[in-house]
């Protein structure tokens, strides 16, 4: 049992680790590089949006205890310690080296939250002083405009800033080369560029930027900054994309502005225009941003039980149109070199041609999923399906592709 809440729950963690009970094993594709594994994988967890879906390695601990706050605290311990192993090479931990690792990062952490308490902190033991810095990541104070909307529960966004830079201070002979205060003051101009992008700010584009303002944790002049660019409006010409060579930054940065984006309604226009410049201005591809999208609302549709505002019926069904509109465009791109593929496939055929009209049972849908996901490996633009948690929307998809390319699900084509 370990109760985050109290003192002592990193150091009984790392014996559970020890003992055997809780194992820390991951497995990446060959079909990804590291950082993109990385990022999907961690993606799944809801560290990304600041929102704790589920664990990376302790799931089976019994939660039903723990708040909010006390699961985000653990996701991103075990985040960090996920980048460490990652980064190191190694199968196993070192549990030493890793709180050692974590505790001169966080010396360094230029962050507003922790200019007061790193002082003292360091006198005390490396877990303790560990649970209490990540304890204050964990628990930015929520001043929110409207409680109703379901933005409220990205209130801790930011926090995987740490994640990454905590990546670049271990790849970068444990020095600090990118500045949290420069990148999140980054972000925020994104993400108001985003929220302006079709001319207008809605209140819930208002009030997603006041949950990452806050999220951010930024200093007073970073503040006002932010508050002003907001304000003001702001444009790409102004930002600079040197300050972000980091393909896992670029990244985190186009999903925020996804969300900012699609999370609520359908884009205009403009807005996806926009996100094509800030694809490009990224240096980045129609891949990245076709999955920064599905990722964003595949997000917000698994937990949108948990969230007051998408338990609406009528938002959720929004949400799923965006969905299907998205996968329609991307497979669209993709459907001629589909379509042979699945005629070399009659069984998977013939389950998405009843799965249209039925509910397949347990092991038929473990037949489509694996058959499919056997197809998507010689396509990267569907290869996010291979990704852990990439299933997720494989019935939407399955939904769509008799409607898009029928010639797959003729009888006489099959028969030849």
């Amino acid at each position: 049992m370990i109760a985050p809440g109290s003192k002592g729950w990193i150091a009984k963690y790392l014996q559970l680790v020890e003992a055997g009970e809780l194992s820390l094993s991951f497995e990446k594709p060959s079909e990804f590089t590291t950082a993109q594994f990385n990022h999907h994988f961690l993606a799944q967890t809801g560290i990304v949006f600041g929102f704790p879906s589920k664990l990376i390695f302790a799931n089976e601990l019994d939660q039903t205890k723990w708040t909010q706050d006390e699961k985000l605290t653990v996701l991103l311990f075990e985040a960090l310690l996920f980048t460490h192993m990652n980064v190191s090479g190694s199968k196993t931990l070192n549990k030493e080296t890793f709180l050692a690792d974590a505790e001169l990062f966080y010396k360094k952490h230029r962050v507003q939250s922790l200019s007061s308490l790193l002082g003292y902190l360091f006198k005390e033991g490396k877990s303790d002083k560990l649970e209490r810095v990540l304890d204050k990541r964990a628990d930015i104070q929520k001043q929110f405009s409207s409680t109703k909307t379901w933005m409220s529960y990205f209130s801790n966004a930011f926090i995987y800033l740490d994640v990454l830079l905590f990546e670049a201070f271990l790849r970068n002979n444990k020095k600090h080369i990118f500045d949290y205060q420069s990148l999140a003051l980054l972000s925020l101009a994104i993400i108001s560029m985003s929220a302006y992008s079709d001319g207008q700010i809605e209140e819930s584009e208002k009030a997603l930027f006041e949950t990452f303002l806050i999220s951010a944790d930024l200093d007073g002049d970073e503040r006002e900054l932010a508050k002003l660019r907001f304000k003001e409006g702001i444009s790409l010409n102004e930002l600079t994309p040197d300050l972000i060579d980091s393909w896992n930054f670029k990244r985190y940065v186009l999903d925020l502005s996804a969300l900012t984006i699609f999370a609520n309604h359908e884009a205009m226009d403009d807005e996806k225009q926009f996100l094509l410049e800030l694809t490009a201005w990224l240096d980045l591809d129609q891949v990245d941003l076709d999955e920064a999208v599905m990722m964003s609302q595949q997000f917000v549709l698994e937990n949108h039980q948990r969230v007051s505002y998408l338990k609406d019926a009528s938002a959720v069904e929004s949400m799923m149109n965006n969905v299907s509109k998205r996968w329609i465009k991307i497979l669209g791109r993709n459907k001629d070199k589909l379509a042979v593929e699945l005629k070399q496939s009659k069984e998977l055929v013939s389950l998405i041609r009843k799965s249209t009209s039925e509910e397949l049972t347990k092991e038929e849908k473990e037949k489509v999923k694996t058959q499919f996901l056997d197809i998507v490996k010689s396509m990267p633009a569907l290869a996010i399906f291979l990704l852990p948690g990439g299933a997720l929307l494989l019935p939407i998809v399955l939904k769509i592709i008799p409607t898009l390319i029928p010639s797959a699900f003729r009888d006489n084509e099959l028969e030849e």
